[in-house]
């Protein structure tokens, strides 16, 4: 009697779900999962760039020859495409992360590192790109003449330098941590959830 009654207490539980599964379920979440929050951080960067010269511009509305025709305005241009195509490269390595199911772990794993990478690398060249704007700021002047350069180049020498070096240790100091809380909380959580996956 005791064997039947444990076999109908067994027929009737629902079929339990495989736990590679369930944390799939989780990852590709579309609105509120790890990878819903990256490709949203991804976005925001995207849109920001793509808006930013055209406030410069309007920022300049009454002199729009001049910004057009200055060097570090394009220089700027050049340096918002530059994070357009790396948010957009980074976008679709997530998005093919959402496509993915819960047999590629391992190659789930490789694109959670790549992004590790490339939000790395791309502190890094923000700091060199930082440290090209300072050059252009000092160089600038002396090819093409604006009024808020010859402002700031009438400060003493070492005034801007102390600028310049406050600049670099904010910079230096905060990056990664801005980095962090963007991209790298996501990215630790997706692999707290493939440590779980068997």
């Amino acid at each position: 009697m005791e064997l039947d009654d444990l076999k109908n207490t067994w027929q009737q539980l629902p079929p339990q779900k495989n736990i590679n599964t369930d944390i799939m379920e989780i990852i590709q979440q579309k609105s509120y999962g790890p990878l819903a929050a990256l490709k949203k951080a991804f976005r925001k960067q995207i849109v920001l760039m793509f808006l930013l010269p055209f406030f410069l511009l309007f920022a300049n509305a009454e002199n729009m020859q001049g910004a057009l025709t200055s060097i570090l305005f394009w220089c700027y241009v050049a340096f918002c495409i530059y994070i357009i195509v790396s948010a957009y490269y980074n976008y679709s390595i997530v998005s093919k992360m959402e496509n993915m199911d819960a047999m590629v772990k391992p190659k789930l794993e490789q694109e959670i590192q790549l992004l590790e990478k490339r939000a790395s690398w791309e502190v890094t060249s923000l700091r060199v790109i930082l440290l090209v704007f300072i050059v252009l700021l000092e160089v600038v002047p002396y090819v093409q003449h604006y009024s808020m350069l010859d402002k700031w180049h009438s400060l003493p020498v070492g005034i801007r330098v102390v600028a310049y070096a406050v600049l670099l240790l904010l910079h230096f100091f905060f990056s990664k941590r801005i980095k962090q809380r963007k991209v790298g909380r996501h990215l630790d959580y997706l692999k707290e959830l493939l440590k779980q996956m068997q």
